[in-house]
Formats: structure tokens, C-alpha cells, sequence
């Protein structure tokens, strides 16, 4: 839910949440002023892997990938390889490495192990380490650690130095990547990213001199690898074997070990040995190949998982589920309700998000019955020159991510513009609303909105956002037509007055991140493996990656019509507003075959 300020968290309270899990992306001070704010009980992440965007901002696997991270299917595309982009005379762009490339979204993991007393004083009530499709012995281990360091860390003794030296060691053992302590310290860390390394998960055990096909009883061949051993392995161990020119793993379980001509059951630091691996290799290995060895899970690690897995089911050891009864009811209750039909009129009602108050001027192929402008600084100072008959026609939208110490500008600028008698504002995070229902004591009604990064999937969160005082959503951007018919069913006769837009055309952020390094080329295309390309930028204190290629369902607006949709949201407020129209009509009017788009899971199945 990102919830990285104070206002977030009170509207949280409002609602009955008793404590709120912070994002990664805050430093201790941030934290330290969100409880000194709220007096609500805090909870953050510790230890483990970092995505790269904002958690709950991040659509870089659904709608490039067909796999929504929202719903825990996350494809990590952060961890790809990339290669920035380079000009090539008049024939585009080449796909070459290109200087600075490399692993630039790969965040290494978060340790926050020395910084347990000063989480303690900023008011952290519970720790959070990251474990998902994590070992045993990585659990083990990492839990191992942070309960020594927890029992003693009021210790100010000689003593406390051993300790920690165990509890790290540890983590040494536990077989992460390599540790960071994030934003903890400050917002812009330099330690975050190592382009050059994959941040492969475990220790290094080698370095792969070969990897040839080889002839077995199965019907693909199995491939040998030789490899130089800097660690001790043994037949068990779960490996992964890293493709260092292309980034392309295949992790593996040891099952044929040869020394020389002998078949053994280990071998030990310094030796050149040869593993069978029977599976398929991910990628294309290439002749010369180059690679590297991790361990990622020890055999008698997964042999005690195996044990304990077996013990629990022998013993028939309760596994408590949380009571569905009352969800249940719900979708019951949901599906009984008689269903309008949800048709509009023939013609849709355009929202156009545009940049500045100059590209409102902007002849455009449609003619907008609003217009979205950002609130920002540069806005604002021309906000009170807008004449009058023109400002109903405005929504100022607001972001979602706003940090905390930009709270009491947004404030401040919501207060000004209501009392030039603006009346329509969007929100990034419903949260946010908590800002407007203050203001509204003093000024007159307003309406507000709720932005496609609120999330808005079912029916459940649009009853919601009407006790909350929404006036409409723009629905989630990730849906498949099938969930938004139904829900839109179910809207249409529990909520009739509430509005559904839907984003049909634009560049969406598909990583919203707070990281700023020095190493990002902002303004440039990056490519993926596949030659997929993206536009990295940094605006409004955020890192922002946009497909380049459009997102686009223009095609559908009949349908989505028909549906129920009140209104079509065209983002046209990324870019050169003249290169943004003429590619928007390329798409709404195309002559012949329409232009190369993506359209994410619309046509698909939500995963």
C-alpha cells in the first residue's frame, strides 16, 4: 500500500488499522517523524530482497510480462540485464551494450542488523524479513541472527563486538545477496545497485570454464559444466548457474559429481570438477561460455526441510487458514444482486492529461470534457490566471508517492486553489483524501477522484472509496476485460452514481522508484534482453521507467462503452505535446494495421 508519510498512515487509523507496515524506501528519520505524528504502532522490512519500485507501483511484470506483482506472480524484470541504447546515423536506434549498461534495477538486499537500537527509538514495534521461496537454512539462519542481535542489543559491553560478528557471520551463511542498509541511512544510497553483478542470490562457489552438450538416456541431452571451485560442494546442493554474457540462469540440484574420472559425493575448495546438470539450460548457451557458480541452498538444508515437512504431516500438525465465511457471504451477496446493463451513449467523455496550461491549447482529434493537470510548483503560479469559466474544467492531480516533508505544500496549494473555486482534484493514493476532507470544512463541496494507482479491481474497493467520498476511479490499469465487466455489473446497480474512467491510451510508469544514481542515463532508452525498449526519466523526486511503445485501448472504446465506463482517461503529459498528438491519432484513427502498442492483460487473463 506504500504507505510512506503521516497522512497515510492517520487515514490507515481512521479506518481501524491498528499498525501499519512501512515501505522500504524510508530512512529512519522519516520513520522516527511518522510515529511522532501518530503514535501508531510501526512495522518494517529488516532484511531480504528490495524491488526496485514502490511496492504497489510496480507493473513492469503485468503488463510486460502477463504476471501481476500486485498479486504475487512478479516476474522480476528488475533483475534483467539491460543495455542502454545508442544512436546509429539515420537508421534508429542500435541495440548495443552501450556504455554504463548492465544490471542498473537490481537492488542488492537489506540488512538493517546494526541498525536494531536506533529502528527501537525511531518507535519500530515489529521486524519483517523478507523469507518468500526462500530455504530452510536461509530462515534459519537469517532468524538466527536478528533474535542474537535482539537479545543483545542494549548490551554497550566489549562482549556486544563478538556477538555481532556471530550474527553476521550468520548471514554469511545464509546465502543472500550481497547486503545493503538501504535507505535506512539516507535517501540517496550509492550501494544499492552493482550494474556490473547480477545479485545473484548465495555464495559463489566457481567459476564455469565449460558447458558442453552430452549424450544421456533422457530425450534432450544433459549438459556438462566444469568448473574451478572456490567453496567446498557437494551431491545435494542447490545451485545456480549464471550465464555472465547474457544474465541467464538455471538454478539446479547436484546429482553427479565427478573428480577426474571418479564419481564423489563432494569436493573441496581449489578443485576442478564436472557436474551433470539433466535439465534445460535457460537461454542460449554460447560456445565460448562464460559463467557463475552460486550456492543457494546446502543438501542436509533441504534434506532437515524435507524431515520437518513430513514430521508436521505425520503428526498432523493444524494449519490455520484464515476464516473465509464472511468473504464468502460477501461474493454471495455480490452475486445476487440484479445486474443493469451498464450502456452509455454512443460518444465517450475524454479526460486528456496533459503537462502544463500551454498544451491545453493543443488542437487535439477529441474534445475533452476535462483536463488533467499536475499539481506542481510550476503550475500553480498560473493557477490564479486562469480565467474563471475554464477552471471547472480542470482536475489537479496529485501523485502517489508525496513525501512528508511535501505534505504541507500540497496542503497549502489544495487550500489556494480551492479558494480560486477549483473543484475537481485526483488522487494517486486513496489515502490522500485524508489532505481534501480537511480542507472541505472551510471551502466549498469539492469532487475528487481516484487515479488508476489506487488499485481499483472490484467492487469491494469502489464501495469503499464511496464511504470515503470518491466520486468516481479510473479503474486498475491491469484488469482483463472479463473482471472489469463483472465488476462494472456489479457497480452499476450497488453504486450507480459513482464513475468508472479507464486509462485507454498513454506511456505508464512501469517503475515508480525513489532510487537516484549517478549511474542512470535519464532521458536515454534502455533495452532488455528480448529488445524490448524503455525510457528511464527523473521526475517530481522519482525514477520513472515508461514503456516505449504506447499502452493502448482505443481500439475497445465502444466496448468499454457498453460496459458501463463513464469516462476515457488519454495520457498525452510525457514528451513533445506535437510527437504526442500525432501519435495518438496514428492510434485512434490508424490507417490500415494499427501501430505497434502493448495492451497489457485487456485481451488476456489477469495472473
Amino acid at each position: 500500500m506504500s504507505v510512506h508519510n503521516s497522512s497515510i498512515v492517520q487515514s490507515l487509523v481512521s479506518l481501524g488499522c491498528r499498525r501499519v507496515v512501512l515501505p522500504r524506501e524510508l530512512t529512519i528519520d522519516e520513520i522516527s517523524g511518522i510515529h511522532k505524528q501518530t503514535g501508531v504502532e510501526l512495522e518494517v522490512f529488516v532484511h531480504g530482497a528490495m524491488c526496485f519500485s514502490y511496492s504497489g507501483l510496480c507493473l513492469f511484470s503485468s503488463l510486460h510480462g502477463g504476471k501481476s506483482s500486485l498479486r504475487g506472480q512478479c516476474v522480476q524484470p528488475c533483475r534483467r540485464k539491460y543495455s542502454w541504447s545508442r544512436k546509429k546515423s539515420s537508421k534508429g536506434l542500435q541495440h548495443g551494450t552501450g556504455k554504463g549498461g548492465g544490471y542498473l534495477f537490481s537492488m542488492n538486499d537489506l540488512c538493517a542488523i546494526d541498525l536494531l537500537p536506533r529502528l527501537a527509538s525511531a518507535g519500530v514495534k515489529s521486524l519483517k524479513i523478507e523469507g518468500r521461496l526462500k530455504s530452510a537454512e536461509y530462515v534459519r539462519k537469517t532468524v538466527m541472527a536478528y533474535r542474537l542481535m535482539l537479545d543483545n542489543c542494549h548490551r554497550t559491553d566489549p562482549g556486544v563486538k563478538k556477538i555481532r560478528e556471530e550474527a553476521k557471520q550468520l548471514l554469511n551463511e545464509a546465502m543472500g545477496r550481497k547486503r545493503s542498509s538501504g535507505f535506512f541511512l539516507t535517501g540517496r544510497p550509492d550501494d544499492l545497485i552493482n550494474p556490473h553483478l547480477s545479485g545473484n542470490v548465495g555464495t559463489m562457489v566457481g567459476k564455469a570454464e565449460s558447458l558442453e552438450a552430452v549424450a544421456s538416456g533422457m530425450k534432450r541431452p544433459a549438459w556438462m559444466l566444469t568448473v574451478s571451485l572456490r567453496q567446498a560442494i557437494r551431491v545435494g546442493d542447490r545451485l545456480r548457474l549464471h550465464d555472465d554474457k547474457t544474465g541467464a540462469r538455471t538454478a539446479f540440484t547436484v546429482r553427479t559429481l565427478w573428480l577426474g574420472t571418479r564419481k564423489v559425493q563432494q569436493a573441496g575448495e581449489g578443485r576442478k570438477v564436472r557436474i551433470e546438470i539433466t535439465q534445460k539450460i535457460a537461454g542460449k548457451p554460447q560456445k565460448n561460455f562464460q559463467g557463475s557458480l552460486f550456492r543457494v541452498d546446502i543438501g542436509s538444508g533441504r534434506l532437515d526441510e524435507k524431515k520437518a515437512r513430513d514430521r508436521i504431516l505425520k503428526e498432523g500438525e493444524k494449519i490455520i487458514i484464515p476464516d473465509r465465511e464472511k468473504i464468502q457471504r460477501i461474493i454471495a451477496a455480490l452475486e445476487s444482486e440484479p445486474h443493469s446493463t451498464g450502456k452509455r451513449g454512443d460518444q465517450p467523455e475524454w479526460w486528456v492529461r496533459v503537462q502544463t496550461f500551454r498544451d491545453m491549447h493543443s488542437r487535439l482529434p477529441v474534445a475533452p470534457g476535462r483536463y488533467i493537470l499536475p499539481l506542481n510548483e510550476d503550475n500553480m503560479s498560473y493557477a490564479g490566471n486562469i480565467p474563471v469559466q475554464l477552471r471547472n474544467s480542470i482536475i489537479w492531480s496529485m501523485p502517489p508517492v508525496i513525501a512528508e516533508n511535501r505534505l504541507s505544500w500540497y496542503r497549502e496549494s489544495m487550500d489556494r486553489l480551492m479558494a480560486y473555486d477549483y473543484g475537481h482534484f485526483q488522487v494517486g493514493h486513496f489515502a490522500h483524501s485524508h489532505i481534501w476532507k480537511d480542507l472541505n470544512r472551510t471551502h466549498h463541496e469539492c469532487k475528487i477522484f481516484a487515479d488508476y494507482t489506487v488499485n481499483c479491481l472490484n467492487s469491494l474497493t469502489v464501495d469503499m472509496l464511496r464511504r470515503e467520498g470518491f466520486e468516481g476511479a479510473v479503474f486498475s490499469i491491469e484488469s482483463d476485460r472479463a473482471n472489469m465487466e463483472d465488476v462494472l455489473k456489479v457497480v452499476r446497480s450497488r453504486q450507480p452514481g459513482f464513475r468508472i474512467g479507464m486509462y485507454v491510451y498513454g506511456r505508464p510508469p512501469l517503475f515508480t522508484a525513489r532510487l537516484d544514481d549517478a549511474r542512470y542515463d535519464y532521458g536515454k532508452r534502455f533495452v532488455s534482453p528480448k529488445g524490448e525498449e524503455y525510457i528511464l526519466s527523473r521526475y517530481d523526486e522519482m525514477t520513472i521507467a515508461r514503456p516505449a511503445i504506447p499502452f493502448s485501448l482505443l481500439g475497445e472504446w465502444r466496448n468499454l462503452l457498453s460496459m458501463g465506463v463513464d469516462y476515457l482517461v488519454v495520457d498525452l503529459a510525457v514528451g513533445s505535446m506535437k510527437r504526442n498528438i500525432s501519435e495518438f491519432i496514428s492510434h485512434l484513427k490508424p490507417r490500415g494495421a494499427p501501430p505497434e502498442h502493448i495492451s497489457g492483460n485487456y485481451h488476456e487473463t489477469l495472473v
